[in-house]
């Protein structure tokens, strides 16, 4: 809502409390009876307009005010002054006669109230509710039809009774009483079936307003064709209670604008039932009393929407289930079939006989390169890369079987095919799931089984596959990986000699700590090359920087500094090494930041580059150096200790304590 002046804020306070007064004097007055005519005519007439008038005026100002819904309540307002102004004008006219004209302009004013209330409560509707589906209509149809079948049941025959005498302009106005009523307890319910039946405060109070203006009126009506309504009752003071219910909701907060609300749980059952119930109870008293025709009818019509209601939750509850059995079936990312369709697909492929001639063949692939791209272009490049391989992948396996997703880099064809069809569908699958770029290279190693000559069951057959899957993995990645780094520890070597035993010690360690950390045999090989590379990039540097017998001044430290990068720049030329390159980079990071080259911290360093720096530092610590005597190894554990959480990640030192505390060659 718009912000209100601190002094419009006091004034409007003021004026509810005086309004609130004022109905509470006049309701005890009711009550009581007393005080003689002079005071029945103060209240009745002055009191009584004076708070409708404070009703309509409150409103009305709401409008004026803020700008938020501004229509609906100066309809509202409007309306309520133009009931006021039929009251005040029956007062003028006709207080103290017997014999008051039907219609008169005092009947203009207050059936004029109940179309502009009507159309206020469609706009605050379309104004505080986001979307109104075809569900929530017919929750209200259902709910407003069967209120105003009850109400109908229960009073309108004596009100229609009582105003069918008299010409036809007279008919036609006492029997607009009832329907404008009736129309309005069905608006004022259906609102609520439009908020879920879950309305706020300003909702509440608004719909109760309207409901004691309708109920009111409508007890009023039944008295009156009764003959038993009393003049100055307390059923005086529950037209003024409905007004001033309606001008405390105009400055309620209203809430969230545009709240799309849906009902669920028992609610999306509740309401139609109870409904359904009031339609049976209505048309079952026909066998006992006279029911009107008009309630029959409407109990009538709430069966049929109760019905049509029934039919659409059922139709939405079996799309919902399609669709999510769908789901269940499906790679949310690539839209590709999911490991669990996979093992039901590989079932029935194992339990039917292949065409004659054919036989099923399944091909695990996991992709090589993809966790390097992953971490060089970031996460939703993995994932457009990802989505595009299935695609491929898909759209060459169509013409013989399926394509599926199993999760993370791991895909999967499943096909009827010949044997001699075998080795071309497996080296297509295979192409499918290969990319090159700048800075990157992905393939993807296979693991195939035919079926039912290799594996009889789909749980065989997924083992079979996998081991030979990794099987070529691992193949593959010593061919390509140890040759290239083979090559460079070489190159080292000849440069170094000094620095080989280093390496290796660190290697082995790192490999210890890796495993005891927790992490997968993939990534312990990473770990334990980039501890044999990590110091590759010393090559590039001048004997003079790294052999000087005294300390480093400013520029060869910034000199020295490059190494890191220049080590990854040699390892990541072969493209089976390049997650090393990426861990030999920030081998130097520290965990509060102070490393070089990038000025990493905590959890942003590699994991694998947190392991090589502490097995790196530990080493350092327990080897004879022509500079420093060898530390004995509680002592190099406990200066690691002391540095973690600054240096180092204390989570890995305490791994290599739990390492160092248990006999291994690293430590001997």
């Amino acid at each position: 809502m718009t912000r209100l002046t601190p002094r419009l804020q006091r004034s409007i306070l003021v004026c509810g409390g005086l309004l609130a007064l004022g109905l509470f004097a006049f309701a005890l007055h009711a009550a009581t009876g007393t005080g003689g005519a002079l005071v029945d005519d103060l209240f009745g007439i002055w009191v009584y307009d004076a708070l409708m008038l404070g009703a309509a005026g409150s409103c009305l100002a709401r409008a004026i005010l803020i700008r938020r819904e501004r229509l609906a309540w100066a309809l509202l307002g409007s309306g309520l002054l133009l009931w006021t102004g039929g009251e005040i004008y029956f007062s003028a006219a006709f207080a103290g006669s017997e014999d008051v004209p039907i219609p008169s302009l005092a009947d203009l004013g207050y059936l004029g109230f109940y179309p502009l209330a009507y159309v206020s409560l469609i706009a605050l509707m379309r104004e505080r509710i986001g979307s109104f589906p075809a569900t929530r209509w017919l929750d209200g149809l259902i709910v407003g039809s069967a209120v105003a079948a009850l109400a109908a049941a229960l009073a309108l025959d004596p009100i229609v009774d009582a105003s069918t005498s008299g010409d036809t302009a007279a008919v036609v106005t006492n029997l607009a009483y009832p329907i404008a009523d009736l129309t309005l307890l069905t608006l004022v319910v259906t609102a609520a079936a439009f908020t879920g039946w879950r309305p706020g405060l300003s909702w509440l109070t608004l719909g109760l307003g309207l409901v004691v203006l309708a109920a009111s009126d409508g007890i009023y009506l039944w008295e009156s064709a009764q003959e038993t309504y009393v003049e100055g009752g307390v059923l005086d003071a529950a037209w003024p209670l409905g007004a001033l219910l309606l001008a405390a909701a105009a400055w309620l907060s209203p809430g969230p604008k545009k709240r799309s609300v849906e009902a669920r749980g028992l609610r999306v059952a509740i309401v139609p039932a109870a409904a359904a119930l009031i339609a049976i109870a209505v048309q079952s008293a026909e066998r006992y009393t006279v029911v009107p025709s008009v309630a029959a009818g409407l109990a009538l019509l709430t069966l049929l929407f109760v019905v049509v209601r029934l039919a659409i939750s059922f139709r939405d509850t079996q799309a919902t289930l399609e669709t999510s059995e769908r789901e269940a079936l499906t790679d949310p990312l690539t839209g590709l079939p999911n490991r669990r369709r996979l093992m039901e697909d590989l079932e029935r492929a194992a339990e039917t006989p292949p065409a004659a001639g054919h036989v099923w063949l399944l091909v695990m692939f996991d992709l090589d390169g993809f966790k390097a791209y992953n971490d060089s272009f970031g996460h939703p490049a993995g994932d457009a890369l990802l989505t595009r391989l299935g695609d491929r992948l898909a759209a060459g396996a169509a013409p013989h079987g399926s394509a599926y997703r199993l999760g993370g880099d791991e895909f999967c064809l499943l096909a009827q095919c010949t044997a001699a069809a075998v080795d071309s569908i497996v080296a297509g699958g295979g192409a499918a799931l290969s990319e090159r770029g700048e800075g990157f290279v992905i393939t993807a190693s296979q693991g195939s089984v035919l079926l039912p000559s290799e594996a009889g069951t789909g749980d065989d057959a997924m083992q079979l596959a996998d081991r030979r899957m990794y099987a070529n993995k691992s193949r593959e990645r010593a061919s390509a990986g140890s040759q290239s780094r083979d090559v460079l520890l070489t190159a080292l070597r000849e440069r170094q000699p000094e620095l080989h035993a280093h390496i290796v010690d660190v290697a082995a360690l790192a490999g210890q700590v890796a495993e005891e950390f927790g992490l997968d045999a993939e990534a312990r090989d990473e770990v334990q090359r980039a501890a044999e590379l990590h110091d590759i990039g010393k090559v590039a540097i001048p004997d003079a920087i790294l052999n000087k017998p005294g300390p480093l001044d400013e520029p060869e430290w910034e000199f020295m500094h490059k190494h890191t990068l220049i080590g990854e720049r040699i390892i990541a030329s072969a493209p089976a090494l390049v997650p090393v390159a990426r861990l030999v980079r920030s081998s130097h990071e520290r965990w509060d930041g102070g490393g070089y080259p990038d000025g990493l911290e905590g959890d942003q360093i590699p994991v694998g580059s947190r392991i090589v720096t502490v097995c790196d530092a530990y080493q350092a610590m327990t080897s004879e150096r022509p500079y420093s005597v060898a530390m004995r190894p509680a002592r190099a554990l406990e200066e690691l200790s002391n540095c973690a959480g600054t240096q180092f990640d204390p989570q890995i030192v305490e791994a290599l304590r739990r390492v160092a505390e248990r006999p291994s060659p690293a430590l001997a």
